[in-house]
């Protein structure tokens, strides 16, 4: 894997890093809420669902940090395998994103495009 691919993939492992506590842990303020949602309106019940949503968004994360780790290990296959597997997953998360509303296409657009920067470069 060249040197952007890896280095789109540590960007797309930091987006979802920085969106976990807000996902998580923060999303009861309004400023958070604006930031995710576009909106200041508060929906406590979907709380428990953003926290969980959260937790999806670290788990991708330690995913390439993982994946990363293995190819600097030496463990080529591995890392690539888990680097481009996750990256297609977190296109698909965008794409789906921007499908349920457009109107969160900038977040859409920051899930999805480095993960699609990393399968471009390792193509060349």
């Amino acid at each position: 894997m060249n040197v952007v691919s890896q280095v789109f993939a540590l960007v797309a492992a930091v987006v979802h890093l920085v969106v976990w506590p807000l996902e998580s842990f923060l999303y009861g303020r309004p400023q958070v809420r604006v930031f995710l949602t576009g909106s200041t309106s508060d929906a406590p019940e979907v709380r428990l669902w953003r926290f969980n949503v959260g937790f999806y968004n670290l788990f991708l994360a330690l995913g390439l940090i993982a994946g990363f780790v293995a190819l600097h290990l030496g463990h080529g296959t591995v890392g690539r395998t888990l680097i481009v597997y996750i990256s297609f997953f977190m296109i698909g998360g965008g794409i789906m994103l921007f499908v349920s509303d457009p109107k969160l296409w900038r977040g859409s657009l920051g899930q999805a495009l480095p993960p699609a920067v990393v399968l471009v470069a390792d193509l060349f």
